[in-house]
């Protein structure tokens, strides 16, 4: 039920090639208001019988679809065969940079927890909630799923009089048809009357205040240079202008402004109408599970078979997949009914080249039938006329591959020295792969039945090219200094070649050459000269080339398809090893190869489980079969890919990955990777996505800088009610960046709770930015870290300024290493005396100026019956034994809540930490880690601690003492202390 392109008038070699939903209530016709006059009146004059006769010729035009290219000139009822497909607003982010064949597979990955369906009829009505009118729509979607049926349905619905009657006149139109008057000028009016002659009593007036609907299909298939920034404007319906400018105007609403457009496109094409034209865009999907059986119900009516064929497609996933377009469907099913209703079964195909083989036969086999008077001959004897022909549009199929055309008209033909008339009659091969239509003015346009029919049959010329030893071809695709003696040596070639495509638009010929080399396929395809016995070692030799492949210049995303090609030729061993690791508790001691990752990334992104966290240090494997991994995260929740040398190839298939399916994923780990400003600007397109749900992203240490900052303030200001931890450490935002950062961090909507900043090369300057920010929005941050920037005491006190808002709810603040002295200190006390109830975490380490008297200005917050400190990191403030009698006395007023203290690095000596024990021998003291690290301590210490901790032995997990003359003594005192039952100790570090 579908195929490239729409049915015209009287047109019986004509199909569609999409479909779509509709169940309405039936109403009866009726045309737009206009004032006060209802659509009768305003049709009185004749009018009314020119638009009933457009209607009973749009009825005609779209009533009846034919699968293949059936040329009995009778078709399939539309409302028949018709299956609902799933379309939705908005569209997939990776359009423009993934062959079609590949957003089939993340598509069939695709959760609609977030999506809103839409009718095909109510592709003008706003959504629910939705406050806005729709003037200009544009559908994207793959070839084949179900765009053109979308537009016949909705046309035919109108033209019988059951849905949109508040339209007043449809004009259909397609871009094929546009094409062929692309040079010649035309006035809007003049180009209804030659594209619908029913039309030609219209007046112009009557176009101004109907309610029109022009619908525009196939822009992916448009030869005109559709130039929105030409400033020329066209207005008035009879002004005579080239085709380019009516349809900008058009669309812009330069030309009847009220008019509604609706545009078609496969989603390559679709950046060529620019966003502000644009009022919705939406997608359509293709069938999802349930619709693939419901199009294998109604297309085959015998119950038991249409069940088995449904069971067959479910043991392929390469089948199931590609049967979420409806051509992919049909060609499905007319191999598997006739092999299943036939004798001639064998084993029913389950690799894509298997099936396009029994295809074409299936298709000689009955055209046979039709010229050969029903004579029964073997598919595999075909006439010298068949394989002329075959090869020839494996040669067109080829060239214009290369060239990305799908759509191709009679000098494209000759070119190949094609004789679509004579082939059509005499072959009995073109008519059902190969179709023609008559367009307007009797012209005719060429299609493929699918973009997978045309990658098939341009596989088939390759092949017979290396058999025949065709240089020309040859060293034009591989390369004049290539050698290709042997089929392995060609078939690594073709691989190379088609990795390094952006789009992977020569993917499915590659894959297809991989199919044809075995024997199986070739013996089905037998009448084709020259094919060559390839003995089992040339083969094999080619599989292992596979599995051994180096793509580290190529995307993750592209690599997958060398696991493609194995599955191809056969080779499942790939995919066996990696069933057994997945199912292996000991995965970590598993070597993984480059080729086991890329099986293992595909399998775990079509996997129906959601991973719940992608780590790659958890993987025995290369930093090549890291990168390959990356396609994973489609389909995880957490993904950590920590120094993971991403460089902008691999930032590039992360982002596409990231945005093909944005709403599981909750964590970004990407901590020391270089990806610079054009990673991240890559990144940012996931995270302005309206289904992104990601709470936690980490950056540290990416070379980032202000232009960066930039990027993540926009994208996040667009959607930043999710995230609630940002990590960009280690980066040189500066103070550029960081008031960039604060447009986000002050937006109503932000719900940030960790916000980490070490070492971003911030001044106090960067403070009054960041204070500002907070304090216009301070209740959801609960941890600050700027430890490592030069802020100065002048920076902290502007700081003082958000820690004393009464709506500050900050637990952790992390300021070492930031230049203070005790300065610093008496603002941080005054302000967290104001509100001292929520911060638990407080680190000033490595302050060399803060100082005995900063500790002792610092413990009049300590010592406040409010505070609830549970840890205190002082190491490396240049502190001396009066800093730990001021603690000391001070913890010991208040000593219930404070679990760590670090006071390393600091030349406390024996005197200090014998002050400190009056505090640990506390009977409320409830500390767990306490840092006394290269403090000048001795042995002296030792017998202090153990007999402090001996009194109150439960709490401490962890000590350290490392790089303190303790001496043997010192450590023996230690040692009775860990005798005692009492005693918790973890971790003792004396090192």
């Amino acid at each position: 039920m579908s195929i490239c392109g729409e049915e015209e008038e009287d047109s019986p070699e004509t199909a569609g090639s999409s479909c779509l939903s509709v169940k309405s209530d039936r109403s009866k016709d009726k045309l737009p208001e206009v004032t006060n006059l209802d659509p009768q009146t305003q049709m009185r004059g004749g009018l009314q019988e020119v638009l009933d006769e457009h209607k009973i010729s749009l009825r005609r035009r779209c009533e009846r679809v034919t699968e293949g290219s059936d040329e009995t000139g009778s078709g399939t009822l539309l409302n028949r065969i018709y299956t609902e497909l799933y379309i939705t607003e908005g569209q997939s982010e990776e359009v423009n940079t993934q062959h079609e064949v590949r957003q089939l597979e993340t598509a069939s990955k695709k959760k609609t927890l977030h999506d809103t369906p839409i009718r095909c009829q109510d592709i003008f009505k706003a959504l629910p909630g939705q406050q806005r009118a729709i003037r200009v729509v544009l559908t994207n979607g793959v070839a084949g799923v179900g765009k053109t049926f979308s537009v016949q349905k909705f046309t035919l619905d109108w033209a019988e009089g059951s849905e949109n009657q508040d339209v007043g006149l449809l004009v259909l139109l397609s871009f094929r048809e546009l094409n062929l008057i692309k040079d010649e000028q035309y006035s809007l009016l003049t180009l209804l009357h030659v594209f619908h002659p029913t039309l030609q009593k219209v007046p112009a007036e009557k176009l101004a205040v109907w309610k029109l609907l022009f619908i525009f299909d196939g822009l992916d298939e448009s030869r005109l240079s559709l130039d929105f920034h030409n400033s020329e404007v066209v207005s008035d319906v009879t002004q005579k202008s080239s085709v380019n400018l009516l349809l900008t105007n058009l669309i812009k609403g330069n030309l009847l402004p009220s008019a509604l457009v609706w545009i078609t496109s496969r989603p390559a094409a679709a950046n060529q109408i620019p966003p502000s034209c644009v009022g919705r865009v939406t997608e359509v999907r293709g069938f999802t599970d349930a619709q693939k059986e419901e199009y294998f119900r109604r297309r085959v009516s015998d119950e038991e078979l249409s069940s088995r064929i449904i069971s067959h497609i479910k043991t392929s996933r390469s089948l199931h997949i590609m049967c979420l377009i409806p051509v992919f469907c049909w060609i499905t099913a007319t191999v598997l009914e006739h092999m299943l209703t036939t004798e001639q079964r064998g084993e029913l195909p389950k690799t894509l080249t298997d099936l396009y083989s029994h295809f074409l036969l299936v298709q000689i086999k009955r055209k046979k039938q039709k010229y050969d008077e029903g004579h029964e001959t073997s598919p595999q004897e075909l006439t010298e006329a068949d394989r002329k022909v075959l090869l020839k549009l494996g040669r067109l199929a080829f060239e214009q591959l290369e060239k990305g055309n799908i759509m191709f008209y009679q000098e494209d033909l000759e070119q190949c020295g094609l004789d679509v008339t004579e082939a059509s009659v005499y072959s009995g091969v073109c008519t059902e792969i190969f179709k023609r239509e008559s367009v307007i003015f009797q012209k005719t346009v060429y299609c493929f039945v699918h973009l997978s029919v045309q990658g098939f049959l341009a596989a088939v010329y390759m092949f017979h090219c290396y058999t025949s030893r065709n240089p020309e071809i040859l060293d034009d695709f591989l390369g004049k200094d290539y050698s290709y003696s042997s089929l392995d040596d060609f078939l690594g070639r073709t691989v190379e070649i088609s990795l390094k495509s952006k789009n992977g638009h020569l993917d499915l010929l590659v894959r297809f050459l991989h199919g044809l080399s075995l024997e199986s396929n070739q013996r089905l395809l037998g009448g084709l000269p020259g094919w060559p016995d390839n003995s089992p070692e040339i083969i094999q030799r080619a599989i292992n080339n596979l599995k051994e492949m180096n793509s580290d210049e190529i995307s993750p995303d592209r690599s997958i398809n060398i696991f493609h090609c194995l599955m191809e030729m056969n080779d499942h061993s790939v995919h066996q090893e990696i069933q057994e690791f997945l199912k292996s508790e000991n995965r970590s001691e598993k070597e993984l190869s480059v080729i086991h990752c890329s099986a293992l990334a595909y399998m775990l992104q079509m996997s129906e489980e959601i991973l719940d966290e992608l780590d790659l240090e958890k993987y025995n494997t290369s930093e090549e079969g890291r990168r390959r991994l990356i396609p994973t995260v489609r389909n995880c929740r957490k993904a950590r890919l920590w120094d993971c040398s991403l460089s902008e190839i691999s930032c590039a298939s992360l982002a596409s990955a990231l945005k093909s399916n944005p709403s599981h994923l909750r964590e970004l780990q990407l901590t020391d990777n270089e990806l610079q400003d054009s990673g991240v600007k890559l990144l940012c397109d996931f995270l302005e996505s309206p289904h992104c749900r990601l709470e936690t992203l980490r950056v540290g240490s990416c070379s980032l800088s202000e232009i960066s900052c930039a990027s993540l303030a926009s994208a996040l200001k667009s959607n930043p009610s999710h995230l609630r931890k940002l990590d960009l450490g280690c980066n040189k935002m500066q103070h550029s960046g960081m008031k960039l950062l604060c447009d986000f961090l002050e937006s109503p909507h932000c719900r940030l709770e960790t916000l980490r900043l070490w070492l971003c090369s911030l001044s106090e300057i960067s403070c009054a930015s960041l204070a500002s920010s907070l304090k216009s929005n301070p209740s959801h941050l609960r941890e600050l870290q700027l430890t490592r920037n030069d802020l100065l005491d002048s920076g902290v006190k502007l700081l003082c300024g958000y820690l004393e808002s009464p709506g500050c709810r900050l637990e952790t603040l992390g300021l070492g290493s930031c230049s203070l002295s005790e300065i610093s200190c008496a603002g941080l006390v005054s302000a967290l005396k104001s509100n001292p109830f929520h911060l638990r975490e407080l680190d000033l380490s490595d302050n060399n100026n803060l100082k005995d008297s900063g500790v002792k200005l610092l413990c009049g917050f300590l010592e406040s019956q409010h505070c609830r400190l549970e840890t205190l990191r002082l190491w490396g403030c240049t502190l001396s034994e009066i800093s730990c009698a001021s603690l000391a006395s001070t913890l010991k007023t208040n000593p219930s809540h404070l679990r760590e203290l670090d006071l390393s690095e600091n030349r406390i000596q024996d005197s200090g930490v014998k002050l400190l024990c009056g505090f640990l021998e506390s009977p409320h003291c409830r500390l767990e880690i306490l840092g006394l690290l290269d403090c000048s301590l001795s042995e002296i210490s030792c017998a202090s601690l153990a007999s402090a901790l001996k009194s109150n032995p439960s709490h401490l997990r962890e000590l350290d003492l490392s790089n303190n003359k303790l001496q043997d003594s010192g450590v023996k005192l230690l040692s009775g202390l860990l005798e005692n039952p009492h005693c918790r100790l973890e971790f003792l570090r004396l090192m």
